[in-house]
């Protein structure tokens, strides 16, 4: 075990350098350093810190954590792409800033398995599949914090689109255009809609039309009923009933959203017969247990 406590006392050296680094009263930045900024010649030249700063960790460890994670997290199943469920959440983190920060959290469950098996007489098997075990979740924690903020996002969607659908029919049917109703309803909204929405008409002031950034916002987001409700908005320019055809597909939407709920309390109920199924059974089967040992006991004698 000897090996696993200088492991573990070069990990928490390693940590306790990158963490002290970042305060300013332990990692004073030298005077060239802080009179940079203000030259003209070094106003763009920003220290990168010293040899062991989180910065130069970063840049050290960012591609390695990438390429890393990326593997990983296919072979345990996970084949959508990083980035594009980070933008889907709309996470200030780029996926490199995620698999660092995937990276820290590993080597702390790595860290604490190596410290429990150091710490308590496990048995080697065991001692050594500890800190592998505490870097798996560690990795796995993250990973599926990601996943939970996805499928929370696109349940907002979800459930926002029968509202949005309905605003934007009676926006095109007042006269509005496909734009302007759009933006109308990005300024005027809250939800998880209307943030989208802002990032659309982002995409559409960067040069692409209205019906290419509704429908990378469909591929983005990944809800089936928004690709149905953005294939209705495609037909701006074809259709002269857009806001009925936008009526009907909120109709539409909302029932799916009834089918769902229905679903979900009928499963519930189902759900609670379970325990009453099993209070049931036990007294029965006590019951039904008594005679058959007094048969067994009268076949013996």
């Amino acid at each position: 075990m000897t090996w696993l406590v200088v492991l573990c006392a070069a990990l928490l050296v390693v940590g306790a350098t990158l963490v002290l680094s970042e305060l300013r009263w332990f990692a004073r930045r030298p005077l060239g350093e802080r009179l940079r900024p203000y030259v003209a010649c070094g106003a763009t030249d920003r220290g990168r810190g010293g040899v062991l700063s989180v910065e130069s960790f970063r840049e050290v460890i960012g591609p390695v954590s990438r390429s890393l994670g990326e593997r990983l997290s296919r072979l345990l199943g996970v084949s959508e792409d990083l980035e594009r469920r980070l933008e889907r959440v709309h996470s200030p983190m780029d996926v490199t800033g995620f698999r660092v920060r995937q990276f820290g959290w590993t080597m702390a469950g790595f860290g604490a398995g190596a410290l429990l098996a150091a710490a308590l007489p496990f048995p080697l098997l065991l001692a050594v599949g500890l800190p592998l075990g505490g870097a798996l979740l560690g990795f796995l924690v993250v990973e599926q914090q990601l996943a939970k903020a996805s499928q929370a996002w696109q349940r907002r969607l979800f459930l926002e689109l029968p509202v949005v659908s309905e605003q934007l029919a009676m926006l095109l049917s007042a006269g509005f255009s496909l734009t302007g109703a759009l933006n109308r309803v990005a300024n005027r909204g809250r939800g998880a809609c209307a943030e989208d929405l802002r990032r659309v008409l982002g995409r559409v002031r960067q040069g692409l039309s209205d019906v290419a950034a509704l429908r990378e916002w469909a591929v983005l987001a990944d809800v089936p009923g928004l690709d149905r409700l953005v294939s209705v908005l495609a037909l701006n320019r074809e259709a002269s009933d857009l806001g009925r055809l936008l009526s009907e597909e909120a109709r539409s939407v909302r029932a799916d959203v009834q089918r769902e709920l229905t679903e979900t309390v009928e499963r519930r109920g189902e759900q609670v017969w379970i325990p009453v199924t099993v209070a049931t059974l036990l007294p029965g089967m006590l019951f039904m247990a008594v005679p058959f040992v007094d048969a067994l006991q009268v076949f013996a004698g």
